[in-house]
């Protein structure tokens, strides 16, 4: 009889374990990250820069410019050794202008990574108390756009990490 009981019990703990539902949530990391007003204030210190990068790519364009022009005006029996002085002027502005370009690319990308960071950090943080909270199996980015289908039921937290951070 007890050995009975016991594969009864045997059979019956996993199918109540199964039985058991995950709870999913999903977050539009995105728009949580549009909403938060450091993001603006970060955007506009991005902008700022990145204007004044180009200014100074303009004013090199224009030089280069400047240089190609005098070299084109060159009478065909320049001395050998100007026009080579004049080539070599080219290439190395050139140069110049690549090695800014990859300057100023660099710098706005370690910028944009030292003024974002701190912000997906504080919303990963708020994502993760409220699934805590929440008691969430899981919680998954969520992209409109590029969700097809999804049968589990799922909840959308994302007006709830906004009110837990103070967005609207």
């Amino acid at each position: 009889m007890i050995k009975k009981v016991l594969l009864a019990i045997a059979l019956i703990c996993p199918m109540l374990l199964s039985a058991q539902t995950l709870k999913i949530g999903l977050v539009n990391f995105d728009a949580i990250f549009q909403a938060m007003p450091e993001t603006a204030a970060a955007n506009n210190q991005l902008k700022e820069v990145s204007d004044k990068y180009d200014a100074e790519y303009k004013k090199l364009g224009e030089e280069m410019n400047r240089l190609v022009e005098e070299y084109q005006k060159m009478a065909e029996n320049e001395l050998p050794a100007i026009k080579e002085r004049k080539t070599r002027e080219l290439s190395d502005y050139q140069q110049k202008i690549q090695q800014f370009e990859k300057t100023a690319m660099d710098d706005l990308q370690n910028m944009q990574n030292d003024l974002y960071g701190p912000i997906q950090q504080k919303i990963a943080q708020a994502i993760e108390s409220v699934g805590r909270e929440g008691n969430f199996s899981l919680i998954q980015m969520f992209a409109p756009q590029l969700t097809l289908y999804h049968a589990a039921p799922v909840e959308d937290i994302t007006d709830t990490v906004k009110a837990k951070l103070g967005v609207k």
